[in-house]
């Protein structure tokens, strides 16, 4: 019955797990990813027992060594087929085959069962049979007891024995309250775990339309994305060939424009360098100029009588040879004029070079927007393509079989949970008598073993070893009068108690190993999934049930499996085959009016670069002779001097020779003429030293520029030819390359789009997990953890308290003997006075070599305890 109910079960859930789930970000196929939105629920996936499920693996270990045999998959298969049978023939060698089975299958439960049945039987009738033989003072009724001389180890040994166990039924009673406790507090779990999983489901139910709502949502969210693409179509189409044609027609204009730039540089330099030359002869001739009259002043000074005169003619005649040096370099107004050159470099300008360089960049920087203007069209078209697709989806999405599985599912939802909060309280009502009829049996257990207890304590606190059994202390004889209570009250109630430990025994261990156990390991699905087992017209139940297509593969397991792992409904029940998404949302047929009309899209573009004027001005400035001047000649004239002496320094000696004449006129007009010297290198010399500056720095920018002139020249018009080779060649495909990877690149966004759609309502929409965690809470958590493992623990540790009830009885029985008062006790005299009466005695009697006090005769007491 139990595997009958737990197979109910599982089909019910099953069988309505039309619904799922935690939605989770998609895998999608690109890394532009949607996500859809987390929704969070209160039930765990998993139940953990705690400390306790120490004590439930203890039981799992015993039920495995009483029924270590696997799970009997084709001996269910059959029994369940047998059941649908409308007549069943026993007679039959494969029903009997299969009775034998199931004995063989049930063998060691059966043996339990047996064992347990013989103490049900045996124990009342060994009780009865032993209240009979005390009554007549048999079986230790006799209040007499035979001295032993083994007797103190006996009494140790049978109370070792009793409290050993008496502990091991305490450990069991133990047992037997804790997995009494656990089953009322688990039940009274069980309407929390109900309403948990019950919000789980309706939140399910809540959220898919959300879910649905969302997918939808984002067409909207890929729409603006490609119109924003459509309305930048300059940047990114324009921007896409502009980059392409950049790196073969950027550098080529750039080195057009250095040399634009190099010719102004040379022109300037040109410029510079004519007027210094023009300036250098004209300060050159000054200075000659001034330099002669210098001299002239300087030898009508020294035409005086002072001169004639030591040794002031010495000072004279040093002077006088000086003189010579006073003179202007005479190269520096021979130094050739650059007229020519500039005049040619000034024709190469006539033409506007740079300009004409600004004319290609300007070209190349118009791309986006001339593409931008021829595209107008075409982009509108796509527009209205892309809003099409958008009312297409929703259609398609509004058709999915999920909504209406949506609506049975609830229906079976509010009846299912009217069903449990209706039943809830009778289920709690039989758990209040079942916990008080559990209290009743652990505690009637109590009692007994707590009268062993008292007994062994009165016994052993009260006994006297100097005392003889008739003159034993009170509280040694209620020890013993402890323990017969106790014996009495094992007999009266054991085989009462082995009822209970019997049949929660053949419930608890046949659900665990049917129905718990192969849940677990999913062995119960693997039955449940056999062909033509609960339908013989169906080869699939599930699939059958369903859609009415019985040959289409859906399995209990693999509807369980795919809910476990958060598997949408559409992809967990195949709905597919119903409503196949793939085909509906067909993506060549929703981007086949965005790649036609993409096919259309026509762009002309005109790349300008220099042209004929440009390359003749290239030529001619290569041909205008800057690169052929003598540069050396003015470089080295640059580092001469203006003057054939430094006019400072020698204005310094002239002044100080004439400090050293004596005072008249020869030395005040040789002292004017030292200040008229170096008023002329400040006048004269110090201009031309800087014109001679500027015209060193002319000079090397024109040898820079002119430097491999006509090699530059050569090489930037070869890139020329190249670049205009390659706009001329390959500007068109170029184009069209750039076109097809803009159009990729709008229908990937739809691609992507719906191929998340399709992933998604397969994979994520109303995910079931709520279900599979539905009927993991029905059979494993509340069926298996709440009441087969507290009901299995029950009876383990019960059933160990009452079968080691039997020994302890027996114990009890001979300890008691040593703890209570007798009415009589053996009195032998000595050994050698009375031989016969040892004789008589043999081994029964205690061999003394002293009397005990006075000889009393033996006595028989017709008492009975």
């Amino acid at each position: 019955m139990a595997l009958v109910l737990g197979s109910l079960l599982l089909l019910g859930l099953c069988g309505n797990s039309f619904s799922g789930g935690q939605p989770s970000s998609t895998d999608a196929p690109k890394a532009w990813n949607y996500e859809l939105p987390a929704t969070n629920y209160e039930t765990q996936d998993s139940h953990k027992a705690g400390p306790i499920g120490i004590l439930f693996e203890l039981v799992h270990i015993f039920l495995y060594v009483v029924q270590p045999r696997d799970f009997p998959e084709d001996t269910l298969r059959k029994v369940i087929q047998k059941a649908y049978e409308s007549k069943i023939d026993y007679d039959k060698p494969e029903t009997v085959i299969l009775g034998l089975k199931i004995v063989y299958y049930e063998a060691g439960i059966i043996l339990c069962c047996v064992l347990g049945l013989l103490f049900i039987i045996l124990m009342p009738l060994v009780g009865y049979f032993f209240c009979m033989c005390r009554c007549c003072n048999k079986c230790g009724g006799e209040m007499h007891q035979r001295q032993k001389e083994n007797g103190p180890f006996l009494r140790k040994c049978f109370a070792i024995s009793l409290l050993v166990i008496c502990i091991i039924i305490s450990i069991g009673i133990f047992y037997g309250f804790v997995a009494n406790h656990q089953v009322r507090t688990r039940i009274k779990r069980s309407r929390k775990l109900a309403d948990s999983n019950f919000k789980d489901l309706r939140t399910l139910l809540n959220e898919t339309p959300e879910q649905i709502k969302y997918i939808l949502a984002q067409y909207n969210t890929t729409k603006d994305k490609a119109f924003t693409d459509l309305n930048s179509i300059n940047s990114v189409l324009g921007g896409g060939i502009l980059d392409r044609l950049r790196p073969n027609i950027i550098p080529v204009l750039d080195e057009i424009k250095s040399m634009a730039t190099a010719i102004k540089e040379t022109k300037e330099a040109l410029e510079n360098m004519n007027s210094t030359l023009k300036s250098l002869h004209q300060q050159s001739t000054q200075l000659s100029s001034s330099l002669t009259s210098v001299k002239t002043s300087l030898r009508s000074s020294l035409n005086d009588p002072l001169c004639l005169v030591r040794p002031s003619s010495e000072i004279c005649n040093s002077i006088r040879l000086s003189l010579s040096q006073l003179n202007s370099n005479p190269e520096l107004r021979q130094l050739p004029p650059v007229d020519a050159e500039l005049d040619n470099v000034n024709n190469v300008l006539r033409t506007d070079l740079d300009g004409l360089v600004q004319q290609g960049y300007q070209s190349l920087n118009d791309i986006p927007d001339r593409v931008q203007r021829q595209t107008t069209t075409v982009v509108a078209g796509i527009k209205r393509v892309l809003n099409s697709i958008g009312s297409d989806i929703d259609n398609v999405t509004q058709r999915l079989p999920i909504q209406d599985i949506l609506s049975e599912f609830s229906v079976y939802v509010n009846n299912t949970e009217s069903y449990i909060h209706r039943n809830l309280p009778t289920l709690e009502e039989y758990d209040s008598y079942w916990w008080l009829g559990g209290l009743v049996i652990c505690s009637l257990l109590t009692l007994i073993v707590i009268f062993y207890y008292l007994g062994l304590l009165c016994g052993v606190c009260g006994y006297d070893r100097h005392a003889t059994p008739t003159t034993r202390g009170c509280v040694s004889n209620t020890g013993g009068v402890f323990l017969m209570v106790g014996v009495g009250l094992s007999f009266l109630f054991c085989w009462i108690l082995m009822i209970i430990v019997v049949l929660t025994f053949v419930f608890g261990a046949n659900v665990e190993k049917l129905i718990c156990e192969p849940y677990t390991s999913k062995e119960l699905f693997q039955v449940l999934d056999t062909p033509y087992l609960l339908n013989e017209d169906w080869e699939y139940y599930l699939s059958g049930k369903l859609f009415n297509k019985s040959k289409m593969k859906l399995t209990f397991e693999q509807v369980y499996s795919d809910c476990k792992k958060n598997r949408g409904t559409y992809g967990t029940l195949h709905l597919q085959n119903s409503f196949n998404i793939s085909e509906r949302l067909n993506i060549n047929e929703h981007t086949g009016s965005i790649s036609s009309e993409l096919e259309s899209l026509k762009v002309n573009l005109n790349i300008f670069l220099l042209g004929a004027a440009g390359r003749k001005n290239l030529q001619d400035f290569a041909a205008c002779g800057i690169d052929r001047m003598n540069y050396d000649s003015y470089l080295a004239q640059t580092g001469k001097s203006p003057a054939g002496v430094n006019l400072l320094s020698f204005a310094y000696d002239l002044e100080a020779k004439a400090n050293s004449l004596p005072p008249g006129n020869l030395r005040n007009s040789l002292k004017r003429d030292a200040q008229t010297i170096k008023t002329i290198h400040q006048q004269r010399v110090l201009p031309i030293e800087q014109s001679l500056s500027t015209l060193y720095q002319s000079v090397k920018i024109l040898q820079r520029t002119g430097n491999g002139l006509l090699e530059r020249v050569t090489r930037i018009l070869a890139s020329l030819d190249f670049a205009q080779n390659f706009i001329t060649n390959n500007t068109s495909s170029v184009i069209i390359e750039e076109t097809k990877k803009y159009g990729r690149t709008i229908i990937g966004y739809f691609e992507h789009y719906l191929q998340w759609i399709e992933f998604s309502i397969s994979e994520k929409v109303a995910s079931c997990k709520p279900v599979a965690t539905a009927l993991d809470t029905a059979v494993d958590v509340f069926l298996c953890s709440y009441i087969i493992d507290p009901l299995n623990l029950f009876w383990f540790g019960i059933g160990k308290a009452t079968v080691f009830l039997l020994p302890a009885l027996i114990f009890a029985v001979k300890l008691a003997k040593y703890y209570r008062r007798m009415d009589s006790e053996d009195v032998y005299d000595d050994v050698e006075t009375i031989p016969m009466k040892n004789m008589e005695n043999g081994n029964n009697g205690y061999h003394k070599d002293h009397v005990y006090g006075i000889h009393n005769p033996v006595m028989t007491s017709p008492s009975q305890h």
